[in-house]
């Protein structure tokens, strides 16, 4: 999600006025971050003792629910952000910064090349046993009620959300089906839902973009939407996240992994709980797949729609031991998922398809070269694209100490964490890439090729190709590819 200027000022002008009445001092700097479709405005921000994330959010009550939730869970010891101030109107506070690296970062390696290595999946299992803590642990004494926008999961909220998928998904898609026939299907599959009594906290967007990893611990953000619920559905949500693309060995594991570690809250029938989860993986599939479709048939984000073909593989899996007593809406399933223009895309990204040609998601090349040796060639034959000139950047080359480095060290990489200039013509460059990268990917674009030269090609060029590869990586459904050209490193992200 992007913000225009004015939206964007004021937030970090609330924030800048409580960094000041809090702390007594301005902030030496404030930079936005990447938001990834919230409504909320993040930044970083610095002063001489350390960083902080400064959070502008556009809806009172839901700042109020992460606010009191988080304050909640870190005195129940869950590794969850500390929340350092709030405004007095609510709408913007400071929390702790908890850096850079999320799970989903950790593992783009594994997620690109649709295998994932000992140490990712170690990563994973870490990630999925650390939530019973906040699902058992966190919703003793919590008071539900403080909970935005339900307290609660429900019937009612299944039933929108079914309804959701009917009319963002179904309908567009042109498929005909019975619609008393189908309602009364989603009635039993909504009874069969809520045959429980849940007790736990549901944390509802529980994924990789929300684990971050400090220190290499993994820590929850983002669940101020949770509330009193099935565990199940987070489970399901983790472990078949649509374009994650987790074989089914490390599906099995994680699950696995889940179950151990919730059993020291509670005794758990692992056979039941496996049959169960089923039917949450299904209505979270059901569910995701009623967000793509009203983002992409109704808001028009090309990007949606093309991951649509992730979460319908992971339907036709289901499928193939689906549960029992639907008997119209499984065989309409199976119809749905086997329309042409939800097949494809399921190949891990770079890989060819049958024809031998590369899926058609957008390739952006990102990379670094030294002026001296001239501009980078463009292998698509599309004449290149940005050209961005890192030489006004803090130069590492000057002293001694880093020239045996580059900009893919950790030396070089703590030494532009303090240089503010660095973020602010980043955050200059990516409001740049991410709006041609919208644009490409609407207009079906296959190529776009994003450079940064400086003086020797060794570290502030490589830097910045490094950290805008792993934003646009992050950030949108495409294939990335970092070249240094200098260092003679290519690779997939």
């Amino acid at each position: 999600m992007t913000f225009d200027k004015d939206t964007l000022r004021t937030g970090e002008d609330a924030l800048a006025s409580l960094f000041k009445s809090f702390y007594g001092h301005e902030p030496e700097s404030m930079t936005p971050l990447s938001t990834s479709g919230s409504n909320r405005r993040y930044f970083r921000m610095t002063d001489g003792h350390g960083s902080y994330i400064g959070c502008a959010g556009t809806d009172r009550n839901e700042n109020a629910a992460f606010v009191a939730l988080d304050r909640h869970f870190r005195g129940k010891g869950v590794n969850v952000p500390e929340v350092f101030a709030v405004s007095q109107d609510g709408m913007s506070y400071i929390q702790e910064d908890l850096g850079d690296i999320s799970l989903f970062d950790a593992v783009s390696s594994g997620r690109a090349a649709g295998e994932y290595s000992e140490d990712e999946e170690s990563l994973l299992t870490e990630a999925v046993s650390a939530l019973p803590e906040i699902q058992y642990a966190g919703a003793e004494g919590l008071d539900f009620n403080l909970c935005y926008p339900e307290p609660a999961f429900g019937r009612r909220l299944v039933m929108s959300d079914l309804n959701y998928f009917k009319f963002c998904l179904l309908k567009p898609s042109g498929i005909g089906y019975n619609e008393s026939a189908l309602d009364r299907d989603f009635g039993l599959f909504a009874s069969d839902l809520m045959s429980e009594d849940f007790r736990q906290f549901m944390y509802r967007d529980f994924q990789a973009r929300n684990v971050m990893l400090k220190d290499g611990v993994p820590y929850f953000i983002d669940f101020q939407g949770g509330r009193k619920g099935p565990v199940y559905y987070d489970v399901a949500s983790f472990v078949w996240q649509a374009k994650a693309g987790y074989p089914e060995r490390l599906k099995d594991r994680l699950v696995d992994a889940w179950l151990d570690a919730a059993g020291e809250y509670a005794r758990i029938d692992r056979g039941l709980f496996k049959e169960r989860l089923r039917l949450f993986v299904l209505f979270r599939t059901l569910q995701v797949l009623g967000a793509y479709g009203f983002r992409g048939n109704f808001e028009r984000k090309l990007h949606f729609l093309q991951s649509i073909p992730y979460a319908m593989a992971n339907l036709r899996r289901l499928l193939e031991e689906p549960p029992a007593g639907y008997a119209y809406l499984v065989p309409l399933l199976r119809d749905l998922s086997s329309l042409p223009q939800y097949q494809g895309q399921q190949a891990p990204a770079g890989t060819e398809s049958s024809d031998g040609h590369e899926s058609h998601r957008l390739h952006v090349l990102v990379c670094s070269f030294s002026y001296k040796k001239g501009l980078p060639d463009d292998p698509s034959g599309n004449g290149g694209g940005y050209v961005f000139d890192c030489r006004a950047l803090p130069n590492p080359g000057k002293y001694e100490y880093y020239r045996q480095y580059n900009g893919m060290d950790a030396e070089v990489i703590d030494f532009f964490a303090d240089k503010e200039e660095v973020p602010v013509f980043l955050g200059h460059v990516w409001d740049l890439a991410d709006a041609h990268v919208e644009r490409f990917m609407q207009r079906g674009f296959t190529h776009m090729m994003i450079c940064f030269g400086c003086t020797g090609g060794q570290h502030r060029s490589v830097y910045c190709a490094e950290r805008t590869a792993a934003h646009i990586a992050s950030a949108f459904d495409v294939r990335v590819t970092v070249v240094h050209r200098e260092q003679g490193v290519t690779r997939e992200l």
